[in-house]
């Protein structure tokens, strides 16, 4: 990878910076699986591959809707102040913040080790960094990681829905992001693993959109628009 040309990366979080995208798959199977137990009809049950087909990358309310279409599943959109408990979109998603939360005071999270490398090296190079997350959880991660001050600009679930921006798979945070920054968006590079965030980066115009295998599979990154792709960061040293 030639940072010469590059102004700034623009990094997801969950899956590219840290390995809560783990932490999330297991949160939302323990989500869906005990709803899907509580109805009194039976569903195909969830897997993994929900996870990256309607899921991964998406709001967390958007990825509920997603999935529960996938299954034929009305429930009514609800509020995001309903409580976990509530049988709405909103609830669902709710809940499974809420089982989020739980599992990341409990264990903490680390960064990946080839990550780190390249947060360190490209201050270095003059290369100016964002994280596009579409998690509002971005923030409490990045702080438990001890990242917390690596970033002049986050732009999460919460800094989207303030300004209205649409999610992923569009590419309005990341346009958002290299705004805040001052950077022409052909100038800027979209580091992603979801499907959905490769897709947004591709529909942005950035100079270069790179996919990180966590997962979802190369070709499948390539097929919605990854220009290359890596499995740990380190590679684009």
């Amino acid at each position: 990878m030639d940072w010469n040309d590059v102004d700034a990366a623009l990094l997801d979080l969950d899956g590219v910076i840290t390995p809560t995208a783990e932490v999330h798959m297991r949160a939302w199977e323990v989500m869906f699986t005990r709803f899907l137990d509580s109805l009194p009809e039976e569903h195909e049950p969830y897997t993994d591959a929900d996870y990256f087909a309607h899921v991964d990358g998406r709001p967390r309310y958007e990825g509920v809707a997603t999935f529960l279409d996938s299954r034929g599943i009305e429930l009514p959109q609800g509020d995001p102040s309903d409580g976990p408990d509530e049988q709405t979109v909103c609830g669902l998603g709710n809940r499974k913040n809420d089982l989020f939360n739980e599992v990341l005071r409990e264990e903490g999270i680390e960064a990946y080790p080839g990550s780190v490398r390249l947060l360190d090296e490209l201050p270095r190079r003059g290369v100016a960094m964002a994280v596009v997350s579409s998690s509002k959880n971005a923030v409490e991660v990045l702080r438990t990681a001890g990242l917390a001050d690596r970033f002049e600009v986050v732009v999460d679930g919460v800094v989207a829905a303030e300004h209205g921006l649409a999610g992923k798979p569009e590419p309005d945070t990341f346009l958002y992001a290299a705004e805040r920054l001052g950077k022409d968006p052909a100038r800027c590079v979209v580091v992603e693993d979801a499907v959905s965030g490769v897709a947004a980066g591709a529909a942005g115009g950035f100079a270069r959109v790179v996919g990180v295998d966590r997962g979802v599979g190369a070709d499948t990154l390539r097929e919605h628009g990854a220009d290359e792709v890596v499995t740990d960061l380190a590679e684009l040293l």
